[in-house]
């Protein structure tokens, strides 16, 4: 029994990375963990970073539109490697881009990604939100509410939201469950403000766990505890 039909699935780009921009071991291993979430029927839009090839805000004095512009297109990059290792594991999945290249890539529209989910395709989301100033956590966000998903996952490096970072504070608190108001009032790095604001207003769950677990997606799907849920439920003490 699936508990989340349809997710919009945002990995950050360094999930990506290794001794080279990409690194396709890692590469294989995602597309592997997105295959088991389509073999049960679950239909996914993804969202990938590009910080294993360009950070934008990494760019010293360069201006921000072109840094921006340069991470963008470093999520296209990730994106097709995404899309070819799902197609060798016989996954249809298709690119589409919030940046107009119609030779690399089809264009997005959220018609045209509700269509694709329909018929069964992995959606992989490239070009960030095809604006400066917003990250991934925001365009991924942003796709959620426009394919009408279920839940926003948010594939960390870490197998959940802590109150400080666990690696340097042994005593950091380990959350199962927040909300929306509870993530911006402690401040926590969740994921950025505009993405957590966008996904309280549409009503939007984020699920935030460890990628690392090639179990813990489908665990998730199936609703079982994994990570630190994020909603609008107020939970007692």
């Amino acid at each position: 029994m699936l508990k989340y039909k349809r997710i919009s699935l945002k990995l950050s780009g360094e999930a990506m990375g290794g001794d080279q921009a990409i690194d396709f071991d890692k590469a294989e291993a995602i597309a592997s963990q997105v295959a088991k979430l389509h073999e049960l029927g679950v239909e996914i839009g993804i969202t990938i970073g590009g910080g294993n090839i360009w950070r934008g805000r990494s760019s010293g004095d360069m201006d921000r539109n072109r840094a921006d512009q340069m991470g963008m297109l470093a999520t296209v990059i990730n994106s097709l490697a995404v899309q070819d290792c799902l197609l060798k594991m016989g996954v249809p999945a298709v690119v589409m881009s919030s940046i107009d290249m119609p030779r690399i890539a089809d264009g997005y529209s959220s018609r045209g990604a509700q269509a694709a989910l329909d018929a069964g395709k992995v959606v992989i989301f490239a070009g960030g939100s095809g604006l400066p100033f917003f990250s991934t956590d925001t365009a991924a966000a942003l796709k959620a509410a426009e394919i009408g998903a279920d839940a926003m996952f948010l594939a960390k490096n870490v197998d959940a939201i802590y109150s400080d970072d666990p690696k340097k504070n042994p005593d950091a608190l380990r959350y199962s469950h927040l909300t929306y108001d509870e993530v911006i009032e402690k401040e926590l790095k969740a994921t950025d403000l505009t993405a957590i604001t966008l996904c309280k207003e549409q009503n939007i769950p984020i699920l935030a766990f460890a990628m690392a677990d090639p179990e813990n997606a489908v665990k998730a799907v199936r609703g079982e505890s994994v990570g630190t849920l994020i909603d609008n439920i107020k939970q007692a003490n």
